[in-house]
């Protein structure tokens, strides 16, 4: 089905994004801390988005899970999707592991130097401890499903849609059909809603960019610019060798080189934002319409990976841990590796698709054992690994609905 014109084109308005992107980074640069007074723009603009993104994913999960839930392949489609996110998610960990012990950015650096950095962060410790496997399990289930969407807990929000959804498989075919209707016309106003938002995106772009590069200054930057280039590096392995090799050798929706023409204008917008929530509409009009990705897998596929699919949050958060370690000059155990794993995995599965600072890192900090004084020097400069590692999510999140697309599709041909 082709797009009525309705305004400027996706690729138009991608454009005037980078734009914004480069005018809002160098006015920052010019002006230095006074470039925040452009922040409560991009607040507001991130506000506006984080009004929809709670009843957009609600709706699209219950259809989509409803739609896969007709389907034989339900089952297998979900299988595959926790699969896919679990794999890449803990590659990205390994990788980044990798590349921090071969390179060691952190090695060399005069912790005398950065005494002046260090704040009291104790109290974070004991916010973010990551909790016991079953607690983590029970978390997930919402006890009150009203509180679980007024509070935005987008976790317990997918588990409560895709308990609907798939309960809907179980109703009176008249009854599948109203219910289908309903919530695929709501998730229809919602997007609508969402793209008028992001008419005055290039806006929102250009003040959060401002904000951003004004407020960080060169001597913080100059302190980790090793790190922020490595990472870049290890983000440029996962994006464009693990998620494009697993486009290339399982999706039949679409080649490598397609998925990445399409997939710029979305990576720019992540980039600029920082949030996989508020590039989530984004993400499934063009996966939809530029990818050949079917409406029932994208929206099952990624609203719940624009939640718990972060390979660029669990290979930051690894890096993030060595490179401390490095800074204090200490061998890492082979158990403080599997704990810094296994941390920065769940970790990475339980931190919202939204910007803000990385405080999980603490978590893993702790759970490794690594002393945690010298972490404020990357919270300064968080925002900065935030756009890039959202980037790389939002691209995992599109390659796995065009994979499992494909055997939606097998199954749906073989029927």
């Amino acid at each position: 089905m082709k797009r009525k014109g309705t305004g400027p084109s996706l690729d138009q308005l991608g454009k005037w994004i980078i734009i914004a992107t480069v005018l809002g980074a160098i006015v920052g640069l010019i002006m230095g801390k006074p470039a925040h007074m452009f922040a409560p723009m991009g607040d507001l603009f991130m506000q506006c988005i984080k009004m929809v993104v709670v009843p957009l994913v609600l709706f699209s999960l219950v259809g989509g899970a409803a739609s896969l839930g007709r389907s034989s392949s339900a089952g297998k489609i979900g299988v595959l999707t926790f699969i896919y996110y679990g794999i890449t998610t803990a590659v990205a960990v390994a990788i980044g592991l990798v590349f921090s012990e071969i390179f060691q950015p952190g090695a060399g650096i005069d912790m005398a130097s950065l005494s002046g950095a260090a704040v009291q962060v104790d109290h974070m410790e004991e916010s973010t401890k990551i909790p016991g496997f079953w607690e983590t399990v029970i978390g997930f289930v919402p006890a009150n499903p009203m509180t679980a969407l007024v509070d935005g807990n987008i976790l317990q929000i997918i588990v409560f849609a895709m308990s609907m959804g798939f309960a809907m498989g179980f109703l009176d075919q008249e009854k599948q059909d109203f219910l289908m209707k309903f919530f695929n016309f709501m998730t229809e106003l919602f997007i609508k809603v969402m793209t008028g938002i992001m008419y005055i995106a290039p806006i929102g772009v250009f003040c959060l960019m401002a904000d951003a590069t004004g407020t960080f200054g060169y001597a913080v930057l100059a302190k980790i610019i090793y790190l922020i280039a490595l990472y870049v590096i290890v983000l440029a392995i996962v994006t464009y060798v693990m998620i494009g090799g697993s486009v290339a050798m399982f999706s039949k929706c679409t080649t490598y080189r397609q998925f990445f023409r399409s997939m710029w204008k979305v990576q720019v917008f992540a980039f600029s934002t920082a949030s996989s929530m508020a590039t989530l509409p984004l993400n499934m009009n063009t996966a939809i319409n530029e990818l050949g990705v079917s409406k029932e897998t994208t929206s099952f596929a990624l609203p719940l990976g624009a939640t718990i699919n972060m390979n660029g949050n669990a290979a930051y958060y690894a890096m993030a841990a060595t490179f401390i370690a490095q800074m204090y000059g200490m061998d890492l155990s082979f158990s403080q590796y599997i704990a810094i794993i296994i941390t920065s995995t769940l970790g990475a599965v339980g931190q919202a698709g939204v910007p803000g600072p990385t405080l999980l890192v603490v978590a893993v900090l702790v759970s490794a054992g690594i002393p945690i004084d010298a972490l404020p020097i990357l919270f300064g400069v968080d925002r900065i690994f935030d756009m890039l590692r959202t980037a790389v999510n939002i691209t995992g999140d599109a390659a796995c609905a065009t994979i499992v697309d494909r055997f939606r599709t097998e199954d749906r041909t073989a029927a």
